[in-house]
């Protein structure tokens, strides 16, 4: 799943995703403030989008240039409040405490044995700030097995959670119906949700 393959993902429609924000952003984020916020393989924007029209400064990430350009042009008029980066935070990770919020909706995070790019994308939280992933159930994913994927390769929010410190406070971590319909053509009924607050200093 690099950036060629999520270019020629993109490319190969006009639009992939509906343009809303994720239920779970929507859901779990209503009662923050707005502050600084990571959108974490943003896509097409949705996410990034709302966030900003909510007051959010968001830098939105993604490998795909063909989404960021769908992202830039659907929110040309928050040029003021969306930085759009092409990055692999995989590889380089965020700047550390930066953000008050880091979002990573159903961001495919490959499992390392040390853990760098998920420690970075941790690092990121500011003191007080929230971390909030959300994934699909496992039990969803069945056609990913057919084609070869492991999905035992990926972080799962629950593997996540189990994986903080002593720094944090987990707010939320379960399974859940979606609020939403998923992506044409895919069975995905329910949600694993992570949500943790770090600790202000």
């Amino acid at each position: 799943m690099d950036a060629r393959y999520w270019d020629e993902r993109y490319g190969s429609r006009d639009q992939l995703f509906s343009g809303a924000p994720n239920g779970v952003l929507v859901a779990e984020t209503a009662d923050l403030p707005p502050g600084r916020a990571l959108d974490v393989g943003c896509g097409e924007g949705g996410d990034a989008i709302w966030l900003a029209r909510r007051g959010w400064r968001v830098t939105a990430v993604d490998l795909s240039q063909v989404a960021l350009r769908r992202a830039a042009a659907a929110g040309a008029d928050l040029a003021d409040r969306v930085t759009w980066t092409r990055s692999d935070l995989a590889a380089a990770p965020p700047p550390k405490h930066a953000f008050d919020l880091v979002s990573a909706q159903y961001f495919p995070l490959p499992k390392q044995p040390d853990h760098a790019a998920l420690r970075g994308l941790l690092d990121a939280v500011a003191p007080g700030g929230t971390v909030l992933i959300a994934s699909h159930d496992l039990a969803d994913l069945g056609h990913l097995r057919d084609e070869g994927v492991d999905l035992a390769d990926f972080y799962q929010p629950a593997d996540i959670a189990g994986l903080l410190g002593g720094d944090w406070d987990v707010l939320v971590n379960e399974t859940r119906p979606r609020t939403r319909p998923g992506p044409e053509g895919t069975r995905h009924t329910r949600d694993t949700v992570l949500r943790a607050r770090r600790h202000d200093r």
